[in-house]
Parts: C-alpha cells; structure tokens; sequence
C-alpha cells in the first residue's frame, strides 16, 4: 500500500510538474508581496486539489454521459501525457499548458491567477484529469479510493510547497536547472503515457474478442 501511494504521488508530480510552472507563477505574481504571494500558491493549492478530486469522482459518468469507453479514454489520455512529456523533454512545458503570449498578458492584468491559469490549465490539466480518471477505475475499493484522495492531497501540498518556496528555488536552481529538471521528468511523463496506450489497446482488443469470439 505504502509503495503504491508513493508511486502515485510520483506518477501525478511527474506530469503535473510544479517545478515547470515557477517562472511562470513568478512573473504572474512579480508585483506581490511575499504574504499576497503565499496567499495566491495557497489558493491554487487548493483550486488544483478540488479540481482533480470533483473529476476523479465524476470523470467516470461524464465518459459514460458522451458514450466514451474507459479504453479509449486511456488511449487519447496517454496520447494528450505524451504531448505533456515531449513538451517537458523540449522545452516548451508553458505553451502546451496553452500559455501563449496572448494568455500570459490577460493573466498579467487579473487581480486573481490562482484558479486561471495557475490551477488550471496550468496544473491541472488534461493529462492529470485522465490519469485521475483512469485511477478511479481500476482501483475498486473505498480504501483505495481514498488512497489516491491522499495522493492528490499530497500533491496539493507538494504544489503549495514549490510555489511558496518559488524565489528560493528559482535562485538555488536558475532557469537552466528547472528546464533539466522538467527534461527529466518529461522522459518519465512519456514513459507513463505509453504504458497508459498500451493498457487502452489491450483492454479495446479483449473487449473486441469477448464480443465477437
């Protein structure tokens, strides 16, 4: 149980990456003080722990309200955390979170960044609902349940921690490190999405040969 939380709390930092979005919380919060900075990654903390837990428990009927199978969600899921993982490994971990200049100059003049852009897109994103999603159907129990609830709690408070420590962390690494960091976490992100292809596709040709012999 211990190795299990702890992969997952792993496998969800990997692809959130909140190392990848100190300079951009840095520039969005460059005319605050430190106790209206601490304020703003306490907010995102907590709009990215409710985001994922409202998809995790709903995800499942919002799938089946469209008619999508959970396959082909792991499918489509593994390909949107691969784009995440390339995008780590090349460098351009903001754009794919869809932070272009014209979004990072509307988020400049709003009086609030931590739910838009900070929680979502920019943590919260489509690769961490699906990873959600997809956990939420394979773990069965209450107790399992609950155990990834203490991993995105985890996460919360490992993204509260990075943000909160954002300066110290952008002058101990520099903008050099942060991007090798993020490359290294990209190759695993992309690691991740492939195993997520795979099990989509086998789950698609079971499910194909149960229905037709």
């Amino acid at each position: 149980m211990i190795v299990a939380f702890l992969s997952a709390i792993a496998a969800l930092i990997s692809v959130v990456n909140p190392l990848g979005a100190i300079p951009i919380y840095l520039a969005l919060t460059s005319d605050e003080t430190v106790q209206e900075r601490k304020q703003t990654a306490f907010r995102t903390s907590m709009y990215f722990f409710a985001i994922l837990i409202v998809f995790f428990f709903a995800g499942v009927y919002i799938l089946n309200f469209f008619g999508i199978s959970i396959s082909a969600m792991r499918i489509a899921g593994g390909i949107v955390i691969f784009q995440s993982g390339f995008s780590l490994l090349s460098g351009e971990f903001s754009q794919s979170r869809g932070m272009n200049k014209k979004v990072k100059a509307e988020a400049m003049h709003k009086e609030d960044i931590s739910f838009s852009p900070m929680a979502m897109p920019m943590l919260s994103g489509p690769g961490s609902i699906s990873l959600l999603i997809s956990w939420y159907t394979i773990n069965d129990t209450w107790s399992d349940k609950l155990m990834i609830c203490g991993v995105v709690f985890v996460s919360a408070l490992l993204v509260f921690i990075t943000l909160r420590s954002a300066p110290v962390l952008f002058k101990l690494l520099g903008r050099s490190g942060l991007k090798a960091i993020s490359r290294i976490m990209g190759f695993i992100v992309m690691s991740i999405a492939v195993q997520y292809v795979i099990s989509g596709i086998y789950e698609l040709v079971v499910s194909f040969r149960d229905v037709h012999g």
